[in-house]
């Protein structure tokens, strides 16, 4: 099998003097980056993580490919099939990472075409380097969406948040998503950030350059493939708490690759 790994340029963030602030975007052709920070395009190499062996896992590198067929036909209509969808995500999570219960809680469909975006009034593909959660924000998510003595008693005890990316619209040759191995990052090159959208602020995590970094993305995903991506996990104990990552413009892909249209979804994940 030929080897689709390559060099891309990405984005780090410059630190400043000032927490950054991002502004989450809507949807829509105008969706776009929105931050009060600098940052720095950098080439690095990015494997092809199919070559992995053994395969990349949540607990190692902080990311995970499995197979998986949905029977939701159009992911654009997830508004109304959210719950059949709701109960493949916990039949395809809750024996990977061996967790009592799941809650999903967000679905966000994302394009790097303008057309796309302005026609399905979703968001652009997400191009600076970040994870999703702080240590803070995780579990103020847990203390919003549950009742408070639910996310009393659930913070009491191991959680994580798991994101699962998927393509909604064939072969994913533009604008890929990369994933960095949790093992080589290290904390002095990331920054909360504080992250303000329509509804709430929360924080995310913004990274600087390390050349320790090593970058993996699954090239060509398909429709019956879905990444798994840990942006938080409470555990202590050495296992991976996240995976910094990005989309990037894939130098491999043709000129005439059709645009990437993908949803990630987002949940709670109970131990």
């Amino acid at each position: 099998m030929t080897s689709l790994s390559t060099q891309a340029t990405i984005r780090y963030l410059i630190p400043g003097p000032e927490k950054p602030v991002y502004f989450a975007s809507e949807g829509g052709a105008s969706a776009q980056l929105n931050i009060n920070a600098e940052f720095e395009d950098v080439q690095v190499n990015i494997h092809d993580a199919r070559e992995l062996d053994p395969p990349a896992t949540l607990d190692h590198e902080g990311f995970q490919l499995h197979k998986h067929k949905s029977a939701i036909r159009n992911f654009y209509s997830i508004a109304s099939e959210k719950e059949i969808y709701q109960t493949e995500l916990a039949e395809l999570v809750l024996p990977i990472v061996g967790a009592s219960s799941l809650f999903v809680f967000d679905h966000t469909l994302r394009s790097d075409s303008s057309e796309v975006r302005e026609a399905k009034q979703t968001r652009e593909a997400a191009a600076i380097i970040h994870n999703d959660y702080t240590n803070a924000s995780a579990r103020k998510r847990v203390r919003d969406l549950l009742e408070p003595d639910k996310a009393k008693a659930r913070l009491l005890n191991r959680f994580a948040i798991i994101n699962v990316w998927r393509s909604i619209s064939g072969t994913v040759l533009r604008s890929p998503l990369c994933c960095c191995d949790a093992q080589s990052v290290n904390e002095k090159n990331v920054f909360a950030s504080e992250r303000v959208a329509k509804d709430r602020v929360g924080e995310l995590e913004l990274v600087s350059h390390n050349p320790a970094h090593k970058w993996y993305y699954y090239p060509e995903m398909q429709a019956d493939e879905v990444l798994l991506i840990k942006t938080f996990d409470s555990a202590t104990d050495g296992r991976a708490t996240r995976s910094i990552h990005t989309s990037f413009h894939n130098p491999l892909a043709p000129e005439d690759a059709p645009p990437r249209e993908s949803m990630e979804s987002r949940m709670l994940v109970f131990f």
